[in-house]
């Protein structure tokens, strides 16, 4: 069974919340505001938006705006000594930066290092005793609470507050207009617009869940269709950058979702966890080694999947050109593929 979701979305026009305000057929950036990880809200208002304005005053020290000779985008404190995380097109062209804080200073900054592939980019400003926010090692579930705060054109402090709409997502048709491959982001209805890139998604406890990265434009027919990338990625990826300015990207090759009870039933598996792969790219690692649409992931080398999260974290401890027994349910079998790991496309 082949579930296809891209034909119909790369129909939209996709737009990366970046900087400048550019026209919506064309990729877009935005700007995020603070978002540090203190204390968790009252159990009372934990994860509704009464939880909003105590989870802004403790976030915002920790996101920061950025401007380029192009426009302005958002970035959020990744270390205490000046390291912040951004947008690779928040920065891109560019060697030095101006970075305004939520003290309402400007200081001097210079790209770092930059992904192209993953969208991320890493800053330094000469800036030291910055509070670090949290950065969640989960991918959060959908329905929670997400808060955005950033500089949307160029309105600064600006908060958006909505949901996680969904998780694991892909966003076709950006590769087409010369952008990276979006994949594995967290879908939210959030309002995102140009300005926010590089800023912070935040969950109800204030934790950095994502860097805000793209929107579906209202020309597409969208309505409150955002993207963030996961903050599990961010820290692997920006951990790698701060080592040597590059970054290996694991490519399995697939679209997956988190299996559920109507799924089981509809696919026929025993399988009560796991991934469920929704489409499989062409030529990709898990096309060679005999992955289809339909099939369950259930274990990735030692790593049981119960989730998409699990799965992407297991890909996370691979590396490019590894070879890798992948154990899938089809049906009422288990049958263990091996996947030679591939180099995401850039």
């Amino acid at each position: 069974m082949t579930l296809r979701v891209a034909p119909l979305i790369a129909l939209l026009l996709v737009a990366l919340a970046g900087c400048g305000n550019p026209p919506a057929a064309t990729p877009t950036t935005a700007g995020t505001s603070p978002s540090p990880a203190p204390p968790a809200p009252s159990t009372e208002s934990s994860g509704t938006l009464a939880a909003v304005p105590d989870l802004v005053e403790r976030a915002s020290p920790s996101v920061v705006t950025i401007f380029t000779d192009g426009g302005l985008g958002s970035g959020v404190v990744y270390r205490a000594d000046g390291v912040l995380v951004t947008n690779e097109h928040v920065v891109r062209g560019a060697t030095q930066v101006e970075v305004g804080f939520a003290d309402g200073t400007r200081v001097p900054g210079t790209v770092r290092a930059t992904d192209r592939t993953t969208d991320l980019a890493v800053v330094q400003v000469a800036r030291n005793g910055l509070p670090v926010p949290r950065y969640a090692d989960q991918l959060p579930r959908p329905g929670e609470l997400a808060v955005a705060i950033g500089s949307p054109l160029g309105l600064e402090n600006t908060v958006s507050a909505g949901v996680v709409s969904g998780v694991g997502r892909e966003v076709p048709g950006a590769s087409t207009r010369g952008a990276q491959q979006l994949v594995d982001l967290i879908q939210t209805d959030t309002a995102i617009s140009p300005g926010n890139s590089g800023g912070a998604l935040l969950d109800a406890t204030g934790s950095v869940i994502g860097i805000n990265e793209a929107y579906l434009p209202p020309a597409s027919g969208a309505v409150s269709i955002g993207f963030a990338i996961p903050s599990t990625r961010v820290v692997d990826v920006v951990d790698q950058l701060l080592v040597d300015g590059t970054a290996d990207h694991p490519y399995l090759g697939v679209a997956v979702q988190p299996l559920t009870g109507a799924l089981r039933d509809l696919l026929g598996v025993a399988a009560q966890r796991g991934a469920v792969v929704l489409d499989v790219a062409p030529a990709g690692p898990a096309a060679g080694a005999g992955i289809r649409p339909g099939d369950v992931i259930t274990r990735v080398g030692s790593s049981e999947i119960a989730t998409v999260g699990e799965l992407l974290g297991a890909l996370r401890g691979t590396r490019p050109g590894q070879q890798v027994p992948v154990v899938v349910q089809r049906g009422p079998q288990s049958t263990t593929l091996t996947v030679t790991i591939g180099q995401a496309p850039g």
